[in-house]
């Protein structure tokens, strides 16, 4: 578009330079004319009036012709204004391309170094996570061969296992068939006095819920026994008070009734009691062997004997209240209301006693109740509960409305009304109490149900009573018996010396050798102080004999020769007496020992010593403790080569598991330049792809600021041209 204006604008400007040019030379040609027709008329001044004639003429043309100039300016002043303002557009254009095509830029500059970061940084999270999977896939490679070499040694166990197991069932067949004269597993009657296994974990979660039902029914029975108490005082002043006038005999009768009720209430405690003292660790209990719920049974059926005598006189009751004028007609509708109440109540634990006797008959009459309808027993025992409870909160809302309803009655009294608020809170206890129990065995049916197939091994059932009694005798005698069996365990070592001393013998390279060694060491240490302790005895004994010797000089130094003689001879003697008295010589102890000076070998005759043989004597044990102690340098040179070699031993082995080590770290340091120059030439590679892409859009931008910069040239070569061409126009 712009070419083409630009194209427009030229042949409009060549069209009106030709046009100027043919408007120059005609001007031109009329100035000659002119001149020529002034000579002429010099000359011809006859032809005056035909000059005028063509001086108007050619003026009549020239203001024509200056008309037609005039109206060519106008058209050209205005298609300059237009260009103008075209040209204005288009910079104006052209200039909002340019920001946005440099926001653009800079936008796309921003995404360029974004991208530059994010690939980077996921240039480095991928390399984490191979470095990362590589040591996995080294770990899992080494777990593999672990588990590969496990699998095998599984294999190989498995097999054994296999043939031993077969052969011990082929010893165990043949023991059966020889020693086992029956299977008493086959006959339910033999099989329900077997002692089943004890599940302890079992008998403390029943006993828990026990105790937990024991506290809810103790919150109960506090309940009834308000409710009751506080109904016999609510027929006492309302409609008539006993201590203005006289109640209707109904009433007395009903009051009478309700005074008795401690007596059928308090027993559903104690028997709740009994049954959760009955249930201890030790026992097995079930159906079969909770003889306790039987008696819980019996009360609840003398407390529903209760509640039927109670019944009639209470409907009555309430009927005399509607009949009487204090009642208005909304009194009147609660107490139909509570009369229909009480008539669901009754019922309703007419069912849950029919139930609750129904899971006593097992410890009573097993064949009353067959052991594939507990579970049914069970979830129509927690329906009565949630339906029990579902009635007392409808009574409590109607006697609420009741209560309201009789303030307003004119002779209402502080004590009627002390009393609907006690019997509303008895109430309200009651409901919580029932609707927490409800809950409770609704919450624990899974496990009142499921712990029913709790059973001798093999049995499906218990068959009587006594069964299950006999089966616990047998169970208190075997737990008598593994009682005596059982011994107390010997003292053991305390664990943190145990960890003590696992940590020496695994920090010991070679434990058994090593512990051998130190007894050796001890053992010569031993040596070496005994024989120190008879060097030193033997040095004491010489000290002592010395010292003798010197009080015998002193005393004998006259007699000095003679006791030399004496000596001389004694030696001879006992020379000439070894060598013919042999038979002497297996009663006597021989004493040989080996010194630089050869082999001696002396008899110590304990009758016969003279100074000679003492002074050998002492001679000889000298020269024994000397070579006693030259042999335990030797042994302890011994010990000390052999510590040195086990030292030795234990240090080889560790530079070869070292050099192993190193081997290895040195594969694993390869394949890490490896990976590294892996790594490095694949970020190379990136860095260069997104080098090109980098270069790519800035040989773009500079493409694109060309164009805007050959764009900017040629709007001001248009301006530099209309403003040429206005000029030209203004000078014509």
């Amino acid at each position: 578009m712009k070419d083409q204006s630009l194209r427009k604008l030229q042949q409009e400007m060549d069209s009106l330079t030709f046009r100027n040019q043919q408007l120059a030379k005609r001007v031109e040609l009329l100035q000659d004319e002119l001149s020529l027709s002034e000579t002429k008329g010099k000359k011809n001044k006859k032809s005056a009036e035909s000059s005028s004639q063509l001086s108007q003429e050619q003026k009549s043309v020239f203001n024509e012709d200056l008309q037609k100039k005039i109206e060519e300016n106008e058209r050209l002043h205005i298609l300059y204004f237009e260009a103008d303002e075209q040209h204005k557009r288009l910079e104006a254009e052209l200039r909002t391309k340019l920001e946005v095509l440099e926001t653009d830029a800079a936008q796309h500059q921003a995404v360029v170094d974004s991208l530059t970061r994010k690939y980077t940084d996921t240039i480095e999270k991928l390399q984490n996570d191979k470095s990362k999977l590589e040591i996995k896939s080294q770990t899992l490679e080494r777990e593999a061969k672990d588990c590969r070499l496990r699998t095998e040694e599984c294999q190989q166990q498995l097999k054994n296992l296999q043939a031993a197991l077969g052969s011990r069932l082929e010893e165990s067949l043949s023991i059966i068939n020889e020693k086992v004269p029956f299977n008493d597993t086959r006959s339910n009657r033999y099989n329900a006095l077997n002692v089943p296994l004890h599940n302890r974990r079992y008998q403390l979660k029943l006993r828990d819920l026990a105790g937990q039902a024991l506290s809810f029914v103790q919150e109960i029975v506090t309940a009834l026994l308000n409710f009751h108490t506080y109904t016999e005082q609510k027929v006492q002043i309302f409609p008539i008070d006993s201590a203005t006038d006289t109640i209707s005999p109904l009433n007395q009768k009903f009051s009478q009734y309700l005074h008795e009720n401690a007596f059928y209430v308090r027993p559903l405690e104690e028997g709740m009691l009994q049954l959760f003292e009955s249930i201890t660790e030790d026992t097995v209990t079930v159906l079969e062997t909770t003889v306790k719920l039987k008696a819980f049974s019996e009360h609840l059926a003398s407390y529903l004997c209760f509640l039927r005598k109670i019944l009639p006189y209470q409907l009555k009751s309430l009927e005399e209240e509607c009949e009487s004028s204090l009642c208005t007609a909304a009194l009147k509708a609660r107490n139909m209301e509570l009369h229909r109440d009480m008539k669901r109540l009754t019922a309703i634990f007419e069912k849950l006693h029919t139930y609750v006797s129904l899971l006593a008959l097992p410890s009573t009459k097993p064949e009353g109740l067959l052991r594939t309808n507990y579970s049914l027993v069970f979830t129509n025992i927690a329906a009565s509960l949630h339906g029990s409870h579902d009635i007392l909160k409808d009574i409590s809302k109607h006697y609420s409305q009741k209560a309201t309803l009789e303030q307003d009655v004119p002779t209402a009294t502080q004590k009627l009304i002390t009393t609907n608020d006690c019997i509303l809170s008895s109430i309200l206890s009651l409901t919580n109490g029932v609707g927490k129990i409800a809950s409770f065995f609704s919450n624990n049916l899974d496990h009142f149900t499921s712990s029913l197939s709790y059973g001798p091994k093999g049995g499906t059932e218990f068959i009587s009573p006594l069964s299950a009694e006999c089966m616990l005798q047998y169970k208190k005698k075997a737990v008598a018996y593994m009682k005596t069996l059982k011994k107390p365990c010997t003292d053991s070592v305390p664990y943190e010396e145990a960890l003590a001393n696992r940590r020496v013998l695994l920090s010991s390279t070679e434990s058994r050798e090593g512990l051998a060694q130190q007894v050796q060491q001890s053992l010569e240490k031993i040596a070496k102080l005994e024989q120190e302790k008879e060097h030193w005895m033997l040095e004491a004994q010489l000290a002592k004999i010395k010292l003798e010797k010197e009080n015998q000089k002193l005393k004998n130094s006259l007699s000095g020769h003679l006791a030399e003689a004496v000596q001389e001879c004694s030696v001879s003697s006992n020379i000439a007496e070894q060598k013919e008295e042999t038979t002497e010589k297996s009663q006597r102890e021989p004493i040989k020992s080996t010194s630089l000076i050869g082999m001696l070998t002396i008899t110590t005759d304990n009758e016969k010593i003279p100074d000679v043989e003492s002074r050998e004597d002492l001679i000889k044990k000298h020269y024994m403790a000397r070579i006693a102690e030259l042999t335990s340098h030797l042994q302890l040179a011994d010990s000390k080569s052999v510590h040195f070699h086990a030292e030795c031993r234990a240090l080889a082995k560790r530079l070869s598991l070292a050099e192993k080590s190193k081997e290895s770290l040195t594969e694993e340091l390869k394949l890490a330049s490896q990976s590294i120059s892996r790594l490095q030439d694949e970020l190379m590679t990136t860095k260069r792809s997104y080098e090109d892409q980098l270069s790519m859009m800035s040989d773009h931008l500079c493409s694109m600021n060309e164009t805007l910069t050959k764009q900017r040239e040629e709007i001001d070569t248009l301006k530099m041209t209309s403003k040429g061409n206005s000029k030209k126009n203004k000078t014509r």
